[in-house]
């Protein structure tokens, strides 16, 4: 089943898209698969936590998993960082965030 996300990317320009929820993906790869953000810009380390260049802000009132060590460690030290801030590799495409709307943060150089 998909569900629908809202992106607004680097831009400003908001996506609504379809994300699949029976493959697995994160917020992050959804982005990469859409490419909502240049190549290379986004999930630099693979999904591992370990960069914050998918960090995104969480715009609407969806109940998310809770932030793991690794991701609060990662948000600790990334730049840009809000108190809704979540990194995309972390947030798994389920069923109950369906009209999630996020926004991607800016490219950290």
């Amino acid at each position: 089943m998909d569900i629908k996300i809202k992106i607004i990317d680097r831009d400003g320009v908001l996506h609504e898209i379809d994300a699949p929820t029976d493959m697995n993906m994160n917020l992050m790869e959804v982005v990469r698969s859409y490419e909502l953000a240049p190549e290379g810009t986004i999930g630099i380390c693979g999904g591992m936590a370990m960069c914050a260049s998918c960090q995104c802000y969480v715009k609407s009132d969806h109940e998310l998993p809770e932030k793991s060590d690794d991701e609060e460690a990662m948000l600790a030290e990334a730049f840009n960082v809000r108190e809704n801030s979540r990194l995309g590799c972390q947030l798994h495409i389920t069923e109950a965030m369906d009209g999630l709307e996020v926004e991607l943060a800016p490219e950290e150089l």
